[in-house]
């Protein structure tokens, strides 16, 4: 048993090194021009990494692929699977058997980042999750992408699904070049769903100006990876980030990453992405042990509200080791600050062929609200059935009942309500607010038989 232990102790250990040494040395970092794809700065862009929710991307791909030759069309209806359902949040929590259109899963799939979306759309496109893998791997492999495998539509962890940042610019320029008319998918502030609205969790969108695009993603073994997307000055630019640390960090280091791309200039010396070396690693590093097994609370897929304004001093950025941007200068360019997020009108989704009505509209609230706030007398019972006192004697039973008649305690405890989500950016949060210290612990009178019965209830 100890030296079992011990082996797991040493094996974490080295785990931790490798993972620490890998953030040490700055993730895979990479910026390329869209139309010519000369890359302007490329950091470790050809190591293997988890890919987590971006590869979300190619998923979509593979669907537009489909539109583009007629065998689907963005109406055609999807339905849930049993699969698709089961899989773990992010989710809608669509009821297997549920019906959306390609357009409304493809809208939900690139801001909710819905693994039941994704896996509804492969199942629906490839008969299976194997199915669709295969039409993934085929396109992986016909746009060039030598470092990438996956196994499934969502990214959520298996040690088999790997991609680099060389890999994921080539596919974002694929997607931008060969879908021109379904860019705006990538840009979608927020998405709506009855009364719930559903912000993206992109950073730069709707913060960095120019921003348009793509897909974040978040996993243990990844850390926080985004393939970010920006237009400034008729120059379009392509940048993806691996393995930062924070969502926060991910948005501060892709957006200075743009500041330097757009100071610079692409001329012949700069390498297209498929001259970039090989990477000497062939499996993608476990960054689980210094992202989710440190101390303190889990990270968030979305940025903290307050974000650094200053030069995030990124590791690495001109060190011998990484290609530095072409025509740099020791001074570095002015710093784009990252305020608040604009305010955005979400896109309207729904289940079913066609668009719900007015009337279906307000139905639809109404059972909403009817089911929110009946899940939140479900928990408000359960929390206090679960925190009152055990029986006690009939006598004791009525001197405290004697006692709450003379000082009755009220509850100070209230539910937070979500449901009228604000339309600039707030989703809507299904949780509700424990009761509190003082209503768990109040007095109690008895009922006719001497029982105790509480004076909240």
């Amino acid at each position: 048993m100890n030296v079992s232990r011990a082996l797991r102790a040493t094996a974490f250990a080295f785990a931790a090194l490798f993972s620490g040494s890998a953030l040490a040395a700055g993730g895979p970092a990479l910026v390329v021009e869209l139309e010519s794809g000369r890359v302007l700065h490329a950091e470790r862009a050809t190591d293997p990494w988890f890919p987590a929710s971006i590869t979300k991307l190619m998923t979509a791909y593979v669907a537009l692929d489909k539109v583009r030759s007629g065998q689907m069309s963005m109406e055609t209806l999807l339905t849930v699977t049993d699969g698709a359902a089961a899989l773990p949040p992010s989710k809608m929590g669509f009821k297997p058997g549920t019906q959306i259109r390609l357009d409304n899963a493809l809208k939900i799939m690139m801001v909710k980042s819905a693994n039941d979306i994704a896996a509804t759309i492969a199942e629906n496109i490839g008969g299976s999750i194997d199915g669709f893998a295969d039409l993934m791997n085929a396109h992986a492999q016909r746009l060039g992408m030598v470092s990438s495998h996956f196994v499934n539509p969502h990214g959520l962890p298996d040690e088999r699904n790997q991609t680099s940042a060389r890999d994921m610019a080539i596919l974002a320029r694929a997607l931008l070049l060969e879908f021109p008319q379904d860019r705006e998918l990538f840009d979608i502030g927020a998405v709506q769903f009855g009364r719930r609205i559903m912000r993206n969790t992109n950073g730069l969108i709707g913060r960095y100006p120019g921003a348009d695009g793509m897909k974040t993603g978040f996993i243990c073994s990844a850390g926080f990876n985004v393939v970010a997307s920006a237009t400034r000055s008729g120059r379009h630019l392509i940048t993806v980030v691996l393995g930062a640390q924070s969502a926060n960090e991910r948005t501060i280091k892709a957006a200075e990453l743009f500041d330097r791309g757009f100071s610079s200039k692409v001329n012949f010396t700069n390498p297209e992405l498929a001259a970039l070396p090989v990477s000497s690693n062939t499996t993608p590093p476990d960054m689980r042990p210094v992202i989710c097994d440190r101390r303190g609370p889990m990270p968030q897929e979305e940025d903290a509200p307050a974000v650094a304004e200053t030069d995030s001093n990124i590791p690495n950025l001109f060190s011998s080791e990484v290609m530095a941007f072409a025509g740099d200068t020791a001074e570095k360019p002015v710093r784009t600050v990252l305020g608040p997020r604009a305010a955005v009108q979400p896109e309207r989704v729904w289940i079913g062929l066609n668009p719900p009505s007015e009337a279906e509209l307000a139905a639809q609230a109404a059972a909403e609200e009817a089911a929110e706030q009946a899940r939140k007398a479900k928990t408000k019972k359960a929390t206090a059935s679960k925190k009152a006192p055990a029986k006690k004697t009939d006598a004791k039973a009525a001197d405290e009942s004697e006692t709450a008649d003379k000082e009755p305690v009220k509850s100070t405890a209230k539910g937070k309500d979500h449901g009228r989500a604000s339309v600039a950016v707030k989703p809507v949060s299904g949780n509700a607010k424990p009761a509190s210290k003082a209503s768990a612990k109040a007095p109690q009178k008895a009922d006719a038989n001497g029982k105790p019965k509480s004076v909240a209830n």
